[in-house]
């Protein structure tokens, strides 16, 4: 069995990169679970709106655990995989992969959370539209 085969990766698209700074830490010194969802909710919300062709808006995070803390200077991957799209709402996969801080070795990149977040497209009113069918 080839070693590779045991070690996970990332699925989907890599949407978003970024670096953990200090604004983005908690009391403690580890970057707030807030920042993160809201980092996962703009890779979200740039997926949906290629196949909406437009706006959309978060409607549901569902299942969200954290594996483990994330520091200042950690570079934060966020990447994304569209599981279904139906005739308004997509639903997308959004995981995040860091490499932390001072590491060189690519590998020592890992997943910190995941989360399955549901999307609407919506119209300039803020109604709830259909996807385009033709891409």
């Amino acid at each position: 069995m080839d070693e590779l085969e045991d070690v996970p990766m990332p699925e989907g698209e890599l949407s978003l990169r970024l670096f953990a700074q200090q604004q983005d830490a908690n009391l403690y010194g580890d970057i707030s679970g807030g920042w993160l969802v809201a980092q996962m909710d703009l890779a979200a919300e740039m997926a949906a709106g290629r196949l909406a062709q437009g706006r959309t808006a978060t409607v549901a995070i569902h299942e969200m655990d954290f594996l483990s803390p994330v520091k200042i200077g950690s570079q934060v991957n966020i990447y994304t995989r569209v599981l279904d799209v139906g005739h308004s709402s997509m639903r997308i996969q959004v995981e995040v992969w860091i490499l932390p801080p001072h590491e060189r070795d690519p590998r020592a990149v890992h997943k910190v959370t995941e989360a399955l977040f549901v999307m609407v497209a919506i119209d300039k009113n803020g109604r709830i539209r259909a996807v385009p069918t033709e891409l």
